[in-house]
């Protein structure tokens, strides 16, 4: 654990940004369910893979942060800064791209201003500057504070209310105006509002970041002590679940606590699994992606709208579904090969030691 890089933290995220690229990218119109996000209240396998990979993002600033004391400087603050705006702007211009395939040449009128990479960005720069001018002990008041009140929002202003009326859709209405809102439901899953749980989601990784690489105990201590925490919040979530019913689109506390503590314990396992006894060899096809998530994310997500605007998923999938007739297990094979395509670009980067930071 006293490399330079975690080996499960970048096994974790490369699972977790290859399922990102797999069940974005179905072949057909269907897929099983276990690949579909929840509709509403409820949690499923794909409902995990965000969440995930925004836990990462606060391990990972603890671990950039650390090697400056998580002490502001003119270096530091620069850095986050410039990272958090190319996330944005990389943000917009997938959603550009999205546009022009469209049809929609309008690009700045439509444009939409939220989306997993503006989330990505806002809550790493949220959690930077929280580590940098809050003391550590103080990190987890934060974090309770913001789903505390997050929750009184939630039942004073009907949030759970799938229509105009929930708070988060009146809010985001109101901000951003009616052009520059998600236009795949009423309730945008990547919305303002529900950035503020999402910031404590980070927050609660960079916690656990610590836990994870902390001086104060050995290897076997740190990683049994991030998995009972891991544990502890999964408990949480499930005892909140019953006034707080878990749901990915608001973002609520339930969900928060749940996924990031099935986070945390897969976190621990690996780290259990991999980085005490040595390097696992077995695992280097997750590595491929985990070591330039940011970078395949965005290239597979620019490619999968250039295909499907071109026709050529169209093509594709009526090939494999000649070979597999049964239109899940069809769609569920293009996923995978989408997947693996971009695994194929990352192991070349990997070979040649090529590591793009977004």
């Amino acid at each position: 654990m006293n490399s330079k890089r975690v080996l499960s933290l970048d096994i974790l995220r490369g699972i977790t940004v290859a399922a990102m690229i797999m069940v974005n990218n179905a072949g057909g119109e269907v897929s099983y369910a276990a690949l579909r996000h929840s509709v509403w209240n409820g949690l499923t396998p794909c409902d995990l893979v965000f969440p995930f990979f925004l836990f990462i993002v606060g391990v990972s600033t603890f671990l950039s942060l650390r090697k400056y004391d998580c002490r502001p400087s003119r270096t530091v603050l620069i850095k986050i800064i410039r990272r958090t705006a190319l996330l944005l702007v990389l943000g917009w211009l997938l959603h550009a791209i999205e546009l022009l395939c469209a049809g929609d040449f309008d690009v700045i009128r439509h444009l939409r201003l939220t989306g997993v990479l503006p989330r990505i960005a806002l809550c790493y720069a949220a959690a930077a500057f929280a580590a940098l001018y809050i003391p550590r002990r103080r990190v987890p008041l934060l974090i309770f504070i913001l789903l505390a009140a997050y929750s009184v929002l939630l039942v004073s202003g009907h949030g759970y209310s799938l229509d105009g009326n929930n708070i988060l859709s009146v809010i985001d209405r109101s901000l951003l105006g009616e052009h520059h809102l998600y236009r795949k439901g009423i309730i945008d899953p990547e919305g303002l509002l529900s950035t503020f749980p999402a910031i404590a989601h980070t927050l609660i990784g960079f916690c656990c970041g610590a836990l994870l690489t902390g001086k104060d105990s050995d290897a076997a201590q740190r990683t049994l002590r991030l998995t009972v925490a891991g544990f502890i919040l999964f408990v949480a979530g499930y005892a909140l679940s019953g006034v707080l019913p878990p749901n990915k689109r608001i973002w609520s506390p339930s969900f928060v606590l749940l996924t990031c503590g099935v986070a945390a314990m897969s976190l621990g396992t690996l780290a259990y699994i991999i980085d005490m006894p040595g390097r696992c060899r077995r695992c280097r096809l997750f590595e491929v992606y985990g070591v330039n998530p940011l970078f395949l994310y965005v290239l597979s997500e620019a490619a999968a709208t250039i295909i499907s605007a071109s026709g050529a998923k169209q093509t594709i999938y009526a090939v494999i579904c000649l070979a597999f007739p049964d239109p899940y297990f069809a769609s569920l094979v293009y996923a995978v090969l989408f997947a693996a395509l971009f695994g194929i670009i990352g192991y070349v980067l990997y070979i040649k030691k090529i590591f793009i930071k977004l």
